[in-house]
């Protein structure tokens, strides 16, 4: 250590013992700062005390010095925070059920809110500790984060008013009906009424305010219901689950809205709004007013993956309030399943939170896929051979299209000897072989777009059926063969490690065995095609399933399953119908009669061919100039 190291920390200590002798406060100094720091934290309890909610009201019975706060002082506390509600922010918090044969409904007299919904005939499904799937009870509406409050502003109270969720509810149960009444003396209350029916999920509810015009202001004409709702993580592959949950709303005689289902969004609306959901993929938890919410403010968070929550999703409605002694606000609320029929039959065109897709896509779905599969459901047991069936209609509905796509391959394919023959005359001339090409299309009246056609027109079905199956819930947790869930992935081998790209951490036998018969259907249907003019092509085209194993490894097994029938069914057509329903041989006599026939000017092929003819002069002209360069 050097002489300056030395100098430096004698100083520093030399300053140390002055500053604890003259500067550092005594111990009584630090002990009456402390009393003073305390004296204001109460004085800062006290203020909070008076806004917080009515479980912080039940805690300030502070103790200072062994003497508890006088109940005249506690009194007035709550009279500052809750005005003529002073009565009802005081109680202890109890619960009370309602129930049908299809959910168990639980209610707190603190709020009068639903603090949970059992439903009986759904599970979720959880991993135990042995990576095992069990099923436990599946609980809507059930994080203690949720809100579901109405603010009743009133001038003479600390923060403008008071929120129902501070307040403790005097209830009366009659078996099916629930009333919950936070009273504001002389006659004045406001009160939440909860009725069930058997058979049904739906709530009928309404509210009602009884004396509140002579503690809500006059200048006020609505009051606000804030509802926010932490949906919770109740499927086995969350990343769908995540893309088909958000709000759901209907403006008053428009179409239903609805939020984004992929980032954080917020939308106000300035109009009446019917109704608005809280949706997961397979279930929702709706609010209908009988009249219309006068406007409303929505917003959804996308929460961090590692969260135990899915979403957060707010919502605040607007109700109209017109300061007569006694009015009241008829609503009733679905929480339940998405299940396409029950809510049609609750009407308001609730039926559309169901994700079947959009334009065309969704129409098929909703109209034409889903009646087949109710239908085939009706009698057949099992949901992946309803999905075999499905796939066995769909082949059949859409054969005429695939005959005119597999004999327009069998035409082509009679002309292989003279496409072989021509190559090999113009073997170095690339050009002029696809102009000869064009030719002998035309000589024999082929038209080698003639496969593609029936192709594309089979796509919007194709579209439908990939938003079908992981939209249904008549697929959820139905098992077939090695999946037990059609309407997540199939779990045939689960990874000790995690593949990423949304991969996952599993094998699905399903999109393997889609993957194996991809590649035998494409190797049979175009072994006889010529792609020499594009020889990536070859290659791609038995690269593109394996490329789409990581796609599909994640989704619907239901999907997946139809995608391998499809392949089987794809097949067997493709053998039976080249090989037995069309003749080659009466293939080739109509070709060479076309060849005969004399034929007219114009069609596209013609112009097809002036237009590679007026290229390949073009080529020439600039291989000419590069020529005369060198």
């Amino acid at each position: 250590m050097d002489r300056n190291t030395i100098i430096g920390l004698t100083l520093i200590f030399i300053l140390f013992i002055v500053w604890q002798q003259f500067v550092s406060p005594t111990a009584e100094e630090i002990e009456a700062e402390q009393r003073q720091q305390d004296s204001l934290a109460m004085v800062e309890q006290e203020r909070l005390d008076s806004l917080a909610r009515l479980s912080d009201v039940q805690e300030d019975t502070i103790v200072t010095a062994d003497t508890q706060i006088p109940d005249s002082v506690q009194s007035a506390r709550l009279e500052g925070a809750y005005g003529p509600f002073a009565l009802a922010a005081q109680g202890s918090e109890e619960q009370y059920t309602l129930e049908n044969d299809l959910f168990i409904i639980t209610f707190s007299n603190k709020g009068g809110r639903i603090v949970k919904v059992e439903l009986k005939n759904h599970k979720k499904i959880v991993e135990n500790e042995e990576r095992k799937d069990v099923k436990v009870p599946l609980y809507l509406l059930a994080d203690e984060k949720n809100r579901f409050e109405y603010f009743l502003p009133a001038a003479n109270m600390a923060g403008g008013g008071v929120s129902t969720g501070d307040l403790f509810f005097t209830t009366s149960d009659s078996g099916d009906e629930i009333v919950f009444r936070a009273d504001a003396g002389n006659g004045r209350y406001f009160e939440q009424r909860y009725a069930i029916e058997p058979g049904s999920y739906e709530i009928d509810y309404s509210i009602r305010l009884e004396g509140m015009n002579g503690i809500i202001p006059a200048n006020t004409d609505k009051i606000k219901l804030t509802w926010v709702n932490f949906l919770d993580k109740i499927e086995k592959n969350t990343q769908y689950e995540r893309q088909y949950s958000t709000i759901h709303f209907k403006p008053l005689g428009d179409d239903p809205d609805y939020l984004s289902w992929s980032r954080d969004d917020e939308e106000t609306v300035d109009r009446s709004i019917k109704w608005v959901t809280s949706s997961n993929q397979f279930f929702n938890s709706t609010i209908i007013a009988a009249n219309g919410f006068e406007s409303a403010n929505f917003e959804i968070q996308n929460l961090d993956e590692s969260a135990s929550d899915l979403k957060k999703l707010s919502s605040e409605l607007d109700i109209p309030y017109t300061h007569s002694g006694s009015e009241s606000f008829d609503m009733h609320l679905y929480i339940g399943p998405n299940e396409f029929e029950r809510l049609l039959a609750v009407g308001e065109d609730l039926q559309d939170i169901v994700p079947f897709g959009w334009s065309i896509f969704g129409t098929i779905n909703r109209w034409v896929i889903r009646p087949i599969f109710s239908f085939l459901s009706g009698f057949i047991g099992s949901a992946g051979l309803v999905i075999l069936a499905l796939t066995l209609i769909v082949k059949l509905v859409l054969f005429p299209l695939t005959y005119r796509m597999l004999y327009s391959q069998s035409k082509m394919g009679a002309l292989k000897p003279q496409l072989d023959s021509m190559r090999n005359k113009f073997k170095d001339d690339q050009q002029k072989q696809q102009m000869e090409q064009m030719k002998i299309y035309r000589e024999f009246g082929v038209n080698p777009l003639g496969g593609c056609l029936p192709m594309v027109l089979q796509m919007p079905i194709w579209f439908a059926l990939y938003r079908f199956f992981p939209a249904s819930i008549e697929f959820r947790q139905e098992g077939f063969l090695w999946a037990n869930d059609l309407s997540s992935y199939d779990a045939f081998f689960k990874l000790p490690f995690e593949i990423p790209f949304g991969f996952g951490a599993h094998i699905s036998l399903f999109t393997i065995l889609w993957a194996i018969t991809t590649l035998i259907y494409t190797y049979y249907n175009t072994r006889h095609m010529d792609m020499s003019a594009n020889p990536a092509m070859k290659y791609m085209q038995y690269l593109m399933p394996i490329f789409f194993v990581g796609f599909f490894n994640s989704f619907a097994s239901g999907l997946t399953a139809y995608l391998l029938f499809s392949n089987l069914f794809n097949i067997t057509q493709t053998i039976v119908t080249k090989n037995v329903i069309i003749d080659q041989e009466k293939i080739k006599k109509e070709l060479e009669a076309y060849r005969k026939k004399p034929k007219k000017k114009g069609g596209f092929q013609q112009r097809l061919e002036k237009a590679m003819k007026e290229q390949q002069k073009s080529q020439a002209e600039r291989e000419k100039k590069k020529g005369k360069k060198s």
